[in-house]
């Protein structure tokens, strides 16, 4: 038996998605995942091996919670398709204990992010930076941060078929205020474009980079995701209450915000070093 992919197929699955009510950005990851895949085998294939053969570039390419992810859009499209045949394992991920110092964002370096953005009068990047941080929303999120949003001090943000409040601090709507009153922005979301319309992801990820030279701080610790890890950072070293913080995230299992507590290796070290335990060296 072979298969075939046809654009027909593609768009119905959009269309299938938007009926699933995925979110925007799954949406389009989900589809640029799969036609990543279509590209490699030319739109048509034998059978599994071709999905194996795929999976085994993706791992000489890509880390394994990557490719996971790239896994698990193939394989619902192949259950939409009802090709379960075709459906292979993720591989298996030990879960570190700690957050690798290189990748982790701390808030000396957001502070740093901001100052450059002002330095170079990026009003809407400094604005942006500071409404990502200050809320710990996602990036997909930033359409319900609106003019009506800021007047009410919070938003009602939709995503993954489930509604939540945000709340936004007082500093933050001040801001948000005076920025919407420089961009003549009366109504509707204040991060736009030229032509009204919300900023791409890969936009905000670009213009983000691009702060990084001048202020000192590392490219890969730069992109929109880590700003929401900042904030659960801050908010469990304050509060200490992971059930809350799952709450304001948006989260369903609390084993996903334990991934956003983790601290630094840096972190574990002085705590082990303050234990004292060490009684002769000699």
């Amino acid at each position: 038996m072979s298969y075939e992919i046809t654009q027909t197929h593609l768009s119905q699955y959009i269309t299938g998605l938007y009926e699933e009510e995925k979110s925007p950005y799954t949406i389009q990851k989900y589809f640029r995942d799969v036609k990543a895949f279509c590209q490699f085998t030319g739109n048509s294939f034998p059978g599994k091996e071709s999905v194996l053969r795929w999976k085994e570039y993706l791992s000489q390419n890509y880390r394994p919670r990557s490719v996971n992810s790239m896994l698990a859009s193939l394989n619902h499209f192949f259950s939409w398709m009802n090709w379960q045949e075709l459906r292979v394992r993720f591989f298996r991920i030990q879960e570190e204990i700690y957050e690798r110092e290189e990748r982790e964002l701390t808030k000396k370096e957001y502070e740093k992010l901001l100052r450059e953005a002002r330095r170079k009068r990026d009003r809407r990047m400094e604005m942006l930076l500071q409404t990502l941080g200050a809320t710990g929303i996602r990036v997909s999120e930033l359409p319900y941060i609106t003019v009506q949003a800021v007047k009410r001090g919070r938003a009602e943000v939709r995503c993954k078929g489930k509604q939540r409040q945000v709340f936004l601090p007082e500093a933050l709507c001040r801001a948000l205020r005076q920025y919407g009153k420089e961009r003549n922005i009366s109504a509707g979301p204040l991060f736009i474009t030229r032509t009204g319309k919300p900023l791409d992801r890969s936009n905000i990820w670009r213009e983000m980079k691009k702060l990084c030279k001048d202020s000192g701080v590392n490219p890969k610790k730069v992109f929109p995701h880590n700003l929401r890890h900042l904030f659960a950072k801050i908010f469990y070293q304050m509060e200490r209450d992971i059930v809350k913080l799952a709450d304001i995230l948006g989260h369903s299992s609390i084993n996903t915000t334990r991934i956003y507590t983790k601290e630094s290796g840096r972190t574990h070290r002085r705590m082990i070093e303050r234990m004292q335990l060490i009684l002769y060296t000699t």
